[in-house]
């Protein structure tokens, strides 16, 4: 197989421009190699076919469709060797995730970074915000911040923070001073901000904490009071804080928890809705995506706030559709409920911008339910669902499949970013600094290996900047081919129409037809294969033969 310059270019460059500081421990383990199954025979006599991504030409994006890398922020990387990553640490990883030059280097290609909260808390989650108008001093200052934005925006990555607006923490001084008011009886001053109501109000079916006489809502935690969404005093409490982040160059926000806007007084869409027209008021191009994990029904709801994006939380994880239909080879079903999906939420929002992903911080890593059935399924894995139209999300980590050493906690989730595995870091997440150990290394011994699950993630996001349509265009429709193992969908935009082809088997290669009727003239513009040993694609006298676990991307010829 034909190389790509990337790929042999990778081993000079990392030294320079990935590694500075940060690592963590691992171990290649036997076997690890063994990552393609299934044959291709793509040409009469099995030559080499030259690879259809090579010479393409990567161009950044300068909109809202984005591959996003979502970055548990005390856990990437550790400038001061305090036990906690910070802001000049994720500086000096910026060429590893993009260096500004699309298609070229060794950088991952990624062009958004979401940043779990950076807030002052004495959590080390910092979901429990003490002030929404700093960062907490762990991470740096407002000008290392500052920093970290604009070295972001050099390189063409926009930034997203993680803004919580469902819940505070009992330690903010604005809480504080609703208490005390609360406590002598005046609830039309701070209170006012807060979800405080008398007993008995919630019938004990609501968590709450009890000042004076009343009780303030607490759905997460006793220590996390709920803001009162339908105050004017909080949305104007809201309106400065998003104006203050925006001002300082912030492209966007993941907002925490919106499936929890709605309450007993409060419409979470109407809410919503208000939230999403305030931002854009204040910066017209701003991308908000927000965490809703509840069914279809509802997510159809809120999208009709407008809001760009909710995470498509039915299809992540083991226990989600991708990883179900993935282990029962079911192509067909899967690729019925995107497009189902697809065509609800465009219905509920046509703007609307799917938001795909694996795996977060608040679940087990997914290599931990694919690493033990071979890289070729990770690498199947990643097809799927950075390749359905929309945003992908990339939780830190996943593209060099690092696995979660428990699942009893949150905080096995969380640790340290593996960087080089012989030179790990000593970051401490909630009092444990046990490295999570990927079985071909870290970023430094992937980059080296041609056939890693890093070098299929570079590819994947590469060839998204060159064929734009994929993130952009809508599925209109499904393939079918009289094989449930294979997974077919249309992705049309703006006169292009796409055929993206996923064959299931684990181990069976397919013979597929394709016919004019499903593209005129049909060429191989990429394909994503479980292993380099096996042959590119080719559509030759209307059959294409894929691997097993292969993926392809089909587009009409001249």
């Amino acid at each position: 197989m034909k190389k790509l310059l990337s790929f042999i270019l990778c081993a000079a460059l990392l030294g320079s421009c990935v590694l500075a500081g940060c690592g963590t421990d691992s171990s290649k383990t036997e076997g690890s190699e063994k990552s393609g199954s299934g044959t291709a025979s793509t040409a009469d006599s099995g030559e080499k076919v030259e690879d259809p991504v090579a010479g393409g030409k990567a161009v950044a994006s300068t909109d809202k469709y984005r591959n996003v890398y979502q970055i548990f922020t005390q856990s990437f990387c550790d400038s001061d060797k305090d036990g906690i990553g910070d802001f000049k640490g994720i500086i000096s990883q910026l060429d590893y995730l993009n260096d500004g030059k699309p298609g070229e280097g060794s950088d991952l290609g990624v062009d958004a970074l979401w940043m779990t909260p950076i807030n002052p808390s004495e959590s080390y989650h910092k979901y429990s915000v003490e002030d929404y108008y700093d960062v907490d001093k762990s991470f740096g200052t407002l000008d290392d911040f500052d920093k970290l934005v604009e070295e972001c925006h050099s390189r063409g990555i926009n930034v997203i923070l993680d803004l919580v607006l469902n819940h505070i923490s009992n330690k903010n001084p604005l809480f504080a001073e609703a208490c005390e008011e609360v406590k002598q009886g005046k609830l039309d001053g701070k209170a006012q901000y807060f979800e405080f109501h008398e007993e008995g109000y919630y019938g004990g079916d609501v968590q709450t904490i009890k000042v004076g006489d009343y009780v303030c809502e607490a759905n997460f935690s006793d220590t996390m009071p709920e803001w009162n969404l339908t105050s004017e005093k909080t949305k104007e409490e809201f309106t400065k804080i998003a104006k203050f982040w925006l001002d300082r160059g912030v492209d966007g926000f993941r907002l925490d928890a919106v499936k929890y806007f709605n309450n007993k007084h409060t419409d979470g869409v109407e809410f919503l809705k208000w939230f999403v027209d305030t931002c854009r008021g204040i910066k017209s191009d701003v991308y908000l995506v927000g965490e809703e994990w509840s069914d279809d029904t509802d997510i159809v709801d809120m999208y009709k706030s407008g809001i760009d994006s909710l995470f498509a939380f039915r299809f992540a994880q083991s226990s989600g559709d991708i990883i179900q239909n993935m282990a029962m080879g079911k192509g067909e079903t899967l690729i019925k409920k995107f497009t189902s999906y697809d065509k609800k939420m465009s219905e509920a929002n046509p703007a609307y911008i799917n938001a795909m992903f694996l795996s977060n911080h608040d679940q087990a890593r997914i290599a931990n339910s694919l690493r033990g059935k071979g890289l070729a399924t990770e690498k199947f894995a990643a097809n799927i669902y950075m390749l359905v139209p929309g945003n992908s999300f990339t939780y830190y980590g996943e593209e060099i499949g690092m696995e979660a050493p428990d699942t009893d906690s949150d905080k096995w989730y969380r640790l340290p970013m593996v960087f080089d595995s012989d030179n790990p870091q000593s970051i401490t997440v909630d009092g444990n600094s046990a490295p999570e150990q990927p079985e071909d290394g870290g970023v430094k011994q992937q980059l080296a290996d041609e056939d890693s699950l890093l070098n299929h993630y570079r590819r994947i996001i590469n060839v998204k900047l060159q064929i734009p349509e994929i993130a952009r265009g809508r599925i209109t429709s499904q393939q079918t081919f009289g094989d449930k193992e294979i997974g077919a969908y249309y992705i049309e935009k703006d006169g292009v129409k796409l055929l993206v082809i996923h064959n299931f088997s684990p181990d069976d290669s397919k013979t597929l037809e394709i016919t004019s009727e499903m593209l005129p003239n049909a060429k191989v513009r990429a394909d994503f294969l479980g292993s380099v040993k096996d042959n590119h694609l080719t559509v030759k006298d209307g059959k294409i033969t894929m691997p097993a676990l292969s993926s392809v991307v089909l587009g009409s010829g001249e």
